[in-house]
C-alpha cells in the first residue's frame, strides 16, 4: 500500500500561525522534507518535533524525486515544507506532488500561511479577481513579461527581494504607468510588518531613499476599462439630468 505525501504550511514570520494539525502531521510522519533544514530546526525545535528531515530544494530536487517517491510507494510518510509559507508557491514542490500524482500516491495539502494573501487584503486593491506572478524572471524574458502584463485587468501580485525593490518598482511604473495604485506589504506577519500604499511612482521614489528588509510582496492594481469609465460618467450625468 502506497504511503502518503503531506504538503505542510509554516509560519511566514508568527510562529503562533502555526496550525495544530500541522504540528501532528509533522510530528508523526517518517520523514520531512526542508527546503532548508537550518531555517526549518527553528520550527521543529519550537514545537518539540524530532522527525528526520532531508533537505530537498530547488538545487537537488530532481535528483531527489525518484527516491522520495520510490519511499512512498513503500508506504511511508512523508511532509513537505519550505522556509516560510505554503510548498510549491514560488518554492520547491511542484516536480514532486507531479510526481506522486502521476504515480497514485496520495497527495493532501493542509491549509495554512501563505505570504501573498494578507498582503493582498491589506492592500486595498480589487481582491474578488487577480493574478499571481510569483517573482518576476530576473534577466531574460522580464521586459517581455512586463509588457504583457501592462493590459492585465486582474489585480497583480509579485514577490520580491528588498535588494530589487526600488528597480523593479521603477520598471513597474516605467511599464504601467506612474500613476498606478499599488501597495508594498513587507515582514507579514512578523514584529514590523508594515504595509505602504501609493502610487508606482510615489513607491518607486520612497524605497529608492530607504531600503526596506525581510520579505516583500507588491500587488499592483490591474489596468482600468476605460470603456467602464466612461459608462460611470454616463451614468453619474444622466442621474445629474434627471434631478
Amino acid at each position: 500500500m502506497s504511503g502518503k505525501l503531506y504538503v505542510v504550511p509554516t509560519p511566514v514570520g508568527n510562529l503562533g500561525d502555526m496550525a495544530p494539525r500541522s504540528i501532528e502531521i509533522l510530528k508523526t510522519c517518517s520523514l520531512i522534507l526542508a527546503e532548508d533544514t537550518r531555517t526549518s530546526s527553528i520550527v521543529t525545535r519550537h514545537f518539540g518535533i524530532t522527525t528526520p528531515m532531508m533537505s530537498h530544494h530547488k538545487f537537488n530536487e530532481h535528483a531527489t524525486v525518484a527516491p522520495l517517491v520510490e519511499r512512498l510507494t513503500g508506504g511511508e510518510t512523508i511532509a513537505l515544507i519550505s522556509d516560510a509559507g505554503t510548498p510549491a508557491i514560488s518554492d520547491p514542490g511542484f516536480l514532486l506532488t507531479r510526481e506522486c500524482r502521476r504515480c497514485g500516491i496520495e497527495v493532501e495539502t493542509v491549509p495554512g500561511p501563505t505570504a501573498f494573501v494578507p498582503a493582498l487584503v491589506n492592500s486595498g486593491l480589487p481582491c474578488e479577481r487577480f493574478t499571481f506572478e510569483g517573482f518576476l524572471p530576473q534577466k531574460k524574458g522580464r521586459a517581455t513579461r512586463l509588457a504583457e502584463l501592462a493590459t492585465e485587468p486582474r489585480t497583480m501580485i509579485f514577490y520580491e527581494s528588498p535588494l530589487r525593490l526600488a528597480k523593479t518598482l521603477a520598471e513597474l511604473a516605467q511599464t504601467f504607468g506612474d500613476e498606478r495604485e499599488a501597495s508594498v506589504s513587507r515582514e507579514i506577519s512578523k514584529l514590523h510588518n508594515t504595509t505602504r500604499n501609493g502610487t508606482l511612482k510615489e513607491l518607486s521614489e520612497y524605497y529608492a531613499q530607504n531600503n526596506p528588509k525581510g520579505e516583500i510582496v507588491i500587488v499592483v492594481a490591474g489596468m482600468r476599462d476605460d470603456r467602464s469609465v466612461r459608462k460611470v460618467h454616463r451614468n453619474k450625468y444622466r442621474d445629474n439630468d434627471a434631478d
